[in-house]
């Protein structure tokens, strides 16, 4: 029966690693809550700036390129937390993507979303800094 020892062993070295896992407990790790500032870069992609764009910041109102995935909660809290502003509203508009052709090739253009904000009177968002 000397042949079959070697059985008895990795039975018992199994039952010691089964029994160092049961004790072991992990331990809950408590999430912190980072500010939404970290957030806002991904979701603000850059100012949109166009002749539009001049008109209405008369009216309180920007234009800002954002992510396409990006709801208007998001865009909301965004430029809040970037800007310590407060929002009134929040219009999202998708820009479809353009065909164009260079001699034989074609190609489109690229599409992407916008957001029109408008904030309280008498604020302001700095987009060109000084």
């Amino acid at each position: 029966m000397a042949l079959l020892n070697f059985l008895k062993k990795k039975k018992q070295v199994k039952e010691k690693k089964e029994d160092v896992k049961k004790e072991i407990k992990p331990q809950k790790i408590s999430k912190i809550k980072k500010p939404y500032f970290d957030a806002a870069g991904r979701i603000l992609i850059s100012p949109h700036i166009s002749e539009k764009g001049t008109f209405i910041r008369k009216q309180d109102q920007y234009i800002f390129r954002v992510a396409p995935k990006a709801n208007k909660t998001e865009i909301k809290k965004a430029v809040e937390s970037l800007y310590g502003v407060d929002v009134l509203s929040v219009n999202t508009v998708k820009i479809p993507k353009k065909k164009r052709r260079l001699g034989r090739t074609s190609g489109f253009k690229k599409g992407y979303k916008k957001a029109i904000i408008k904030i309280k009177e008498n604020q302001k968002i700095d987009i060109f800094p000084k």
